[in-house]
């Protein structure tokens, strides 16, 4: 019941990702049926065109050994490995091209189906495929149920296409009686041929309807829930929450660096307690004051009481340093249009003759 519950409740499409990962993992839709289908196909052209050839090849080899038995001496170990060497080799060239044409079917009916992919994950031990619950839930579980119902319908199409077969060879079967036992090879490949003819094109209606359901299942078993779809967006663009957690550490790291730079300014503008502005001042460094740190109310107090612990004059301008604090960034130099104002500043605090102004601390 929670399993069909589950299910249910996974109403949306998959993703692509979602369809990506599972198609990295190896959960690929397969039909069982075209595998078989191909195997049979593959029998309908071994017997068609390698039987008749392999087995007049290897005729004459086994005809020689029971017609003439003491032509091959077996008197010493060295004659029997000769006798086994000529008889592999004979039967070599019967199966080779028989397992050939097998296995190229299986390949084709797999590759038709899916891209070929390497996929260590199911190499990997997993408890659950000998777990009996699983196997339990598995055999009884729906795909179980469907996999019964292909067998029993395998099981009547392939008795119904055998029983047809041999009562329209049953004619042919009585006068074999009375036919040279030559001609009886031949009858029955040819009986086997129509068999496995009709098995075919009887199970290619199960094989198409097999495909489909195959793909379908597939991608129900993908869907996911509304929950899930949000949660692949969230990884996908990234938590809210954890990139705002990260964009306030950015600032404090940066604001931390900021203000540790304030110690090396030549002076500070500020309004007195709303606004600061560290400016460094070097001809050999830069052609114009450089902004080492700025801030407003908390961080300007910090500013101002990191300046008069390190002897860094304070100047106190309400208008210049709300500008300079709209205007400039840190570790930027100051606009042209503040060039002159700060100028003068500058120019006072390195004149020495000139009385000390009532607003400087």
């Amino acid at each position: 019941m929670a399993e069909t519950s589950d299910q249910e409740s996974k109403t949306e499409e998959p993703t692509e990702k979602k369809v990506r990962d599972a198609l990295e993992q190896g959960k690929i839709p397969v039909s069982r049926e075209a595998s078989i289908f191909a195997s049979m196909a593959a029998l309908m052209v071994i017997q068609a065109f390698l039987i008749g050839q392999g087995v007049q090849q290897l005729t004459p080899t086994l005809k020689s050994l029971l017609d003439d038995p003491e032509g091959f001496p077996l008197s010493t170990g060295a004659d029997a490995q000769n006798l086994l060497t000529v008889v592999g080799l004979q039967a070599l060239r019967f199966l080779v091209p028989l397992v050939v044409i097998l296995v190229v079917f299986g390949l084709a009916a797999s590759l038709l189906q899916n891209a070929p992919r390497l996929v260590l994950e199911r190499i990997k031990p997993d408890m659950s495929r000998i777990s009996p619950v699983s196997g339990w839930k598995r055999l009884f579980g729906t795909q179980g149920l469907i996999e019964f119902a292909k067998s029993l319908f395998k099981l009547a199409a392939v008795t119904a296409v055998v029983a047809f077969v041999l009562r329209a060879s049953e004619a042919r079967a009585f006068e074999a009686m009375y036919t040279d036992p030559v001609a009886l090879p031949e009858m029955i490949l040819n009986i086997a041929m129509r068999i496995v003819s009709a098995i075919c094109i009887a199970t290619i209606v199960l094989v198409a309807i097999d495909l489909a359901w195959a793909r379908f299942h597939w991608r129900r078993e993908l869907r996911m829930t509304k929950q899930e779809i949000k949660d692949e967006h969230k990884q996908a663009e990234g938590d809210p929450l954890i990139k705002a957690r990260l964009r306030s550490l950015a600032r404090d790291r940066s604001r931390q660096r900021m203000i540790a730079s304030a110690s090396r300014a030549t002076l500070v503008i500020a309004n007195p307690t709303h606004f600061a502005i560290a400016l460094r001042y070097k001809r050999e460094e830069n052609a114009a004051p450089l902004v080492v740190a700025k801030g407003m109310d908390v961080i300007a107090l910090k500013i101002r009481e990191i300046a008069e612990q390190n002897r860094i004059p304070v100047i106190e301008n309400k208008a210049l340093a709300r500008a300079l604090y709209e205007a400039v960034q840190v570790d930027q130099v100051i606009p042209a249009e503040f060039f002159r104002p700060v100028a003068e500043i500058i120019y006072f605090l390195q004149s020495k003759q000139a009385p000390r102004p009532e607003n400087v601390r």
